[in-house]
C-alpha cells in the first residue's frame, strides 16, 4: 500500500515536472497587450520593444490586435526590463503564438503582424538651451527611455542628417520671424536673448538674415526627407517648414526682424509647389498677430469647447495600407484636443495628395496628417503637448507619470516606431 503511494507520488511530481519543462521550452514570446484595460504604461512599452530591438532580438507589431500589441523574443533580460519600466506584459508559449498569428492573417480580419528589423538612429532638432519639457517629443522619448541625439542648424547645414533615419522638429520658426511672439513679448529679455542668439548663429555660418539661414536650413530637411528619411513635425513647425520653402527668394519679413522691409506683393509669390504639405495659404502680414498664416485653425475653432474637443483617427486596412495602420495605432480612436501656436490645419489648404488621419470632421479640421516626398515620409501633428490643452511660454513641465497611457503621446511613438518596420507597398 505504501509502495504504491509512494510511486504514485512520484508519477504525480513526474508529470509536474515534465509540464514545467514543456513549458519552459515552448514559452519563447513575450506579448505586450496595448489595449485600454491590460497595459498599465503604453508610453514605456514603446521603450520596450525598441530596447528589444537594440539588443538584436526578433519582434512585430501586431497592428490592430488588442490596441497594436508587440510579439518579442522571450527572454529573462526582456521580462526583467518589463517589470523595472512597470509595463504589463503575457509571457506565451510557440502554440499560443501560432493562433494569435494564424487569427491575425485572417482575411477576414483587419489585422496585419508586421516585422520590426532594426530600431533607428533618431535625431531631434531642437536649440541645445531649450529644457526638455520644451517639447513634447523630447519629453516621450525621455519618458519612454529611447535614445535620441539633439542636432541643430550647424550640424544640420554640415550634413549630419545623414548619420540619422529620424528626425524630429523642435516647434521652430522657420520662416525667420522668431516665434511671432513680437506682439505680446518683444521686451521680454528671453525674447531679446533668443533673437540675438540666432542673429549670431546665422552670422557665423555665414548668412546675413536668420531667414536665410533658417531657408538653407529647411532645404537641408527637405533634402533629408527626399533621400529616404522620416520626418516628424509639431506646432509651428509644421507650417512654417512649409512657409519658408514656399517663400525661397521672397522676402516675408518686417523690419523689425531682419532689418528691412518685406517684399512688395510677397503673397502672390509663392510656391505651393515647393511645400510638403499644403497649399493656397495666405500669410499673415502683420508681425504683431501671434499667426503665420490661413494654414493654423487655432482662431477658427472658436465654436470647440474644451470639454468636446477631441479628434477622431481614421481607420485603415492593415493588410493593405500598413503605413497609416501603424502611425494610427491606438486604444481608442478618439483623442483629446490640445492647442498649440499652430493647432491644427485648414482642411481646404492640405494637399491632395496628403493622408488626413486625424480630424475633426464638424469643424474641417485636420490634426494629424502624412505624407511622401521622394524616398522619404513626412508626419505632421498639430498642437504643442498632447497633455497640456494650452500651453503658455513658462508653463510648468508636464507628468508623464501622470499620463502613462496618453493616446495623443502613443501618436509621437507610432512615429518614433515606423521607421523599424520591414517595408511593404502602400496601396493607398
Amino acid at each position: 500500500m505504501l509502495k504504491n503511494r509512494i510511486q504514485s507520488i512520484f508519477k504525480q511530481l513526474f508529470i509536474v515536472f515534465v509540464f514545467l519543462c514543456t513549458s519552459t521550452i515552448y514559452a519563447s514570446f513575450i506579448l505586450i497587450p496595448m489595449d485600454a484595460i491590460t497595459q498599465t504604461n503604453h508610453l514605456k512599452a514603446y521603450g520596450i520593444t525598441f530596447w528589444s530591438l537594440e539588443k538584436g532580438n526578433t519582434a512585430q507589431w501586431l497592428l490592430n490586435y488588442e490596441g497594436g500589441s508587440f510579439l518579442l523574443e522571450d527572454n529573462e533580460a526582456t521580462r526583467n526590463e518589463c517589470k523595472i519600466r512597470g509595463v504589463t506584459f503575457r509571457v506565451i508559449s510557440d502554440t499560443q503564438a501560432a493562433h494569435i498569428l494564424e487569427e491575425i492573417s485572417s482575411p477576414s480580419k483587419n489585422m496585419e503582424a508586421v516585422v520590426l528589423e532594426k530600431a533607428p538612429k533618431i535625431a531631434v532638432y531642437s536649440p541645445k538651451d531649450k529644457l526638455p519639457w520644451d517639447d513634447a517629443v523630447t519629453m516621450v522619448l525621455t519618458y519612454a527611455e529611447i535614445p535620441f541625439d539633439v542636432v541643430y542648424d550647424e550640424e544640420v547645414l554640415n550634413d549630419k542628417l545623414l548619420l540619422y533615419e529620424w528626425l524630429h522638429l523642435h516647434h521652430e520658426d522657420f520662416t525667420g520671424q522668431f516665434g511671432k511672439f513680437y506682439g505680446s513679448y518683444r521686451a521680454a529679455p528671453w525674447y531679446l536673448e533668443q533673437k540675438k542668439a540666432a542673429e549670431e548663429l546665422a552670422t557665423k555660418l555665414g548668412f546675413s538674415k536668420v531667414s536665410e539661414e533658417k531657408l538653407a536650413v529647411s532645404k537641408k530637411i527637405r533634402d533629408f526627407v527626399y533621400g529616404g528619411g522620416f520626418m516628424f513635425a509639431m506646432c509651428s513647425a509644421t507650417d512654417s517648414f512649409d512657409i519658408a520653402l514656399a517663400a525661397d527668394g521672397v522676402d516675408i519679413c518686417e523690419t523689425m526682424f531682419d532689418g528691412d522691409p518685406s517684399e512688395v506683393d510677397y503673397q502672390n509669390k509663392i510656391d505651393y509647389n515647393k511645400t510638403f504639405a499644403f497649399k493656397d495659404f495666405t500669410l499673415v502680414r502683420s508681425p504683431v498677430e501671434y499667426e503665420f498664416s490661413s494654414i493654423d485653425m487655432t482662431r477658427k475653432r472658436r465654436s470647440i469647447q474644451r470639454t468636446s474637443d477631441y479628434f477622431s483617427l481614421k481607420e485603415y486596412s492593415a493588410k493593405w495600407d500598413p503605413i497609416p495602420t501603424m502611425l494610427c495605432q491606438n486604444h481608442t480612436q478618439l483623442v483629446k484636443g490640445f492647442m498649440g501656436q499652430t493647432t491644427s490645419f485648414d482642411r481646404d489648404a492640405v494637399k491632395s495628395s496628403v493622408l488626413v488621419m486625424g480630424e475633426i470632421k464638424s469643424n474641417r479640421e485636420a490634426r494629424y496628417i502624412h505624407g511622401v516626398k521622394g524616398k522619404g515620409m513626412f508626419t505632421f501633428y498639430g498642437g504643442h503637448d498632447p497633455e497640456d490643452y494650452q500651453h503658455r511660454v513658462g508653463d510648468p513641465k508636464t507628468e508623464l507619470d501622470l499620463h502613462p497611457n496618453s493616446p495623443g503621446y502613443r501618436l509621437i511613438l507610432n512615429n518614433v516606431l515606423f521607421p523599424a518596420a520591414k517595408k511593404k507597398k502602400q496601396k493607398t
